[in-house]
């Protein structure tokens, strides 16, 4: 049955076909450019770039302790605190080997 001129039907039939496009393309568009629920991507890893840890310490003077000795053998190092109470001492890869050797008889 089509709605004649004379219906009070017709002033209804374009807002809710509108309302229905709008609504089809917010559920497109929710769907295309969403994020994902429950689809969490694992952080990507740290990039220490021409940096390699070397030793990884609880408290903070330790760490410094470390890179003083480090720093005496002629070895330049960094200090990284990726998360609370915990240290990573960062050396360049053509060291590492030297500075893991002093590390392992390191007491902090």
């Amino acid at each position: 049955m089509p709605i004649g001129a004379g219906s009070n039907l017709h002033y209804l039939v374009g807002p809710v076909i509108a309302f229905v496009v709008l609504a089809g393309l917010a559920l497109f568009m929710r769907w295309a450019f969403g994020t994902g629920y429950g689809r969490r991507r694992p952080a990507p890893p740290p990039d220490e770039g021409l940096l390699t840890v070397i030793a990884t310490l609880s408290r903070r003077e330790s760490a410094l302790a470390l890179r003083a000795v480090l720093s005496d053998a002629g070895i330049r190092s960094t200090i990284r605190f990726p998360v609370a109470n915990r240290a990573d001492v960062l050396v360049f890869r053509e060291d590492a080997d030297r500075a893991r050797t002093l590390a392992g008889s390191f007491r902090g």
